[in-house]
């Protein structure tokens, strides 16, 4: 059996205390990975000046080359893990074998890593705004005629990170070319992506001082929030909750995003179909940035109907399969519940499941020994229905019909809103909106990602804030 170690600052190590994770489809253990209890973690996080420290020695330009250098050791090389090593196509399979992720999308969330690192410079340009690196380094100086300085907010910045996509991790990247150590608590059944970045810096060259990697509970994983003096943390409302006024810590949570056609367009609907289909369906719907809501003034029966026949066409694949699309659900009792929840919210008038006539079966399936929740579009008659706004992990969307004068103040939290319109009044007040994180303008799926543009918040201005600065000339 595989045997995934804690890394602390960079050095393996294998605790009496094991969490062993199935494979999802067979049910027999599939790995086992050391883990650190709270205390571990207290103590270690007493010293987090080594792993800055160790960073303060390269310039950024020198750790946006590791970074380059990287791409290509994660994509293409063989790395350790543990005492074994991991092919390219060895971590497709653990991946896969523990999230559920078909092959297909676990190698095209690789390449969407590879590209976050190869792009690293276009991305610190767009999150500091083209500042000069070398101020970075120096912690002052002159741009663009006037004096700046900046300074760290934290010695580390600690994550508690997801289980649903691989491809989530390209987020905290920036933070390593930023200077700021690492201490990472990975999903329980995907600690193979964070791992295989850690693993693939070091061998670019980065100081192994810069990373721990803790395996760890719930308890562990607040003692990292708690600790370091900044702070992500992913997950759902129940997890995400506790720090939601904590400024220290940036929350990532459900993504709520939305697709609107605005009344010039709407009539226009059948162009913007595969924008629609895409936003909601890539990468198995599992991410935060795929669309579960299209609201729209018109047109929303036809609209519906359109989107449940196209999606009606996903069905349950082998993980080997080129052409799979959905994954199956590593626990088929959650499935289960999220059906559930969606039978008991479609009780309540004004909302119906037109998936259900298209694809002729039940939401939920059992398929070559997984639980599948296959695709769902309700058609909701007010985006005051429980089900009008709300987010699963596979692709789902309601329809809602609404007022495109109402549609601002009633979006609630959105992290992507994709708005096709030309219309200027729609556009500022979206744009206006506190409620928007990230707005496309035009024909933009939810999904497509601008590597240079932040995302729920700026990773630079989270690890780093600006002090007033003079300097007299030289006596």
């Amino acid at each position: 059996m595989l045997q995934i170690p804690i890394l602390r600052k960079g050095q393996p190590y294998t605790s009496l205390d094991v969490a062993r994770v199935a494979h999802h489809r067979t049910r027999e253990p599939f790995v086992e990975i050391s883990q650190a209890n709270a205390g571990l973690i207290r103590r270690d996080l007493l010293d987090q000046a080594r792993g800055r420290v160790a960073l303060a020695g390269f310039s950024t330009a020198e750790l946006v080359s590791m970074c380059a250098r990287a791409a290509d050791h994660f994509l293409n090389d063989t790395l350790p893990i543990g005492n074994d090593s991991q092919s390219p196509d060895d971590y497709v399979r653990q991946v896969s074998a523990t999230t559920g992720l078909p092959h297909p999308l676990a190698r095209r969330n690789m390449l969407k890593i590879r590209t976050m690192f190869a792009e690293m410079k276009s991305v610190l340009d767009g999150l500091t705004r083209n500042l000069d690196w070398e101020i970075l380094d120096r912690g002052f100086g002159n741009f663009e005629g006037h004096n700046l300085s900046f300074f760290p907010r934290a010695e580390s910045l600690g994550i508690v990170l997801p289980n649903n996509s691989p491809g989530v991790h390209s987020l905290w990247i920036p933070a390593f070319p930023l200077k700021t150590p690492l201490v990472l608590k990975p999903g329980s059944a995907e600690p193979w992506t964070p791992y295989r970045i850690i693993q693939a810096l070091i061998k670019a060259g980065a100081p192994p001082e810069a990373f721990s990697f803790y395996p760890t509970d719930h308890a562990g994983a607040g003692e990292i929030l708690r600790t370091c003096g900044r702070g992500i943390v992913f997950g759902d409302s129940s997890t995400t909750s506790m720090w939601e006024n904590d400024s220290r810590i940036e929350v990532h949570g459900p993504g709520y995003s939305k697709i609107i056609i605005g009344e010039d367009c709407i009539d226009n609907w059948e162009q913007y179909l595969d924008v629609m289909v895409a936003s909601i369906a890539e990468n198995g719907g599992r991410s935060c940035i795929n669309a579960s809501g299209v609201w729209v003034p018109r047109h929303a029966e036809e609209i519906s109907q359109a989107l449940a026949g196209r999606l009606a066409q996903i069905a349950p694949r082998t993980a080997e399969d080129e052409a799979a699309k959905l994954a199956p659900f590593t626990d088929a009792n959650v499935a289960a519940r999220i059906s559930a929840m969606i039978d008991q919210g479609l009780n309540e008038p004004g909302a119906a499941d037109v998936s259900a006539s298209v694809r002729g079966t039940d939401r939920l399936m059992n398929w070559n020994g997984c639980a599948y929740l296959l695709p769902t579009v309700l058609l909701c008659e007010e985006a005051t229905h429980p089900l009008a706004n709300r987010e699963f992990l596979y692709p789902f969307a309601s329809v809602v019909k609404i007022n495109q004068d109402q549609i601002p103040g009633a979006l609630g939290p959105s992290l992507v809103v994709t708005a096709i319109t030309n219309d200027s009044n729609l556009i500022q007040k979206l744009v206006n909106s506190p409620n928007v994180d990230r707005l496309n303008v035009g024909a933009v799926p939810t999904n497509q990602i601008s590597w240079d543009q932040p995302h729920e918040g700026n990773l630079f201005e989270h690890l780093y804030a600006r002090r007033a600065f003079q300097r007299a000339a030289a006596v």
